[in-house]
């Protein structure tokens, strides 16, 4: 198998919509292989582990093989391994919970009724 470049495979295994947006996050630092901070021209071989911040998360990939190109969902088994932490995605589900809730600035307190509503959405009785 060929190498291939470290945005084309984020972009291959579908870590990131756009190319362009895989290459970004690399230039910005939020992309480490084996520890080490990689550009999106850097080199991809079999075994090595991808730390990349998507969002919220923190995902850590490890490579199993390099896709010719784009590769659908139930075929990424075959190229990638998630070894990120449960904690992670709990952690993310958290946010995504608590941004929901943030009540406008100024809108001041509860009322009654917008705490019973939260009470159903949380079944608190």
């Amino acid at each position: 198998m060929e190498d291939t470049r470290l945005d084309k495979w984020l972009w291959a295994v579908r870590v990131f919509k756009t190319r362009a947006e895989a290459a970004a996050v690399c230039r910005n630092g939020r992309v480490q292989v084996n520890g080490l901070d990689a550009k999106p021209g850097r080199d991809v071989h079999l075994g090595e582990t991808v730390t990349a911040k998507v969002g919220m998360i923190t995902r850590t990939l490890k490579v199993r093989g390099v896709p010719r190109s784009r590769v659908g969902a139930k075929l990424l088994v075959e190229f990638v391994e998630d070894l990120t932490p449960a904690a992670e995605y709990e952690r993310a589900k958290q946010a995504s919970l608590e941004h929901l809730l943030a009540r406008e600035r100024g809108k001041g307190r509860p009322t009654k009724k917008d705490r019973r509503e939260m009470g159903r959405l949380f079944d608190f009785e």
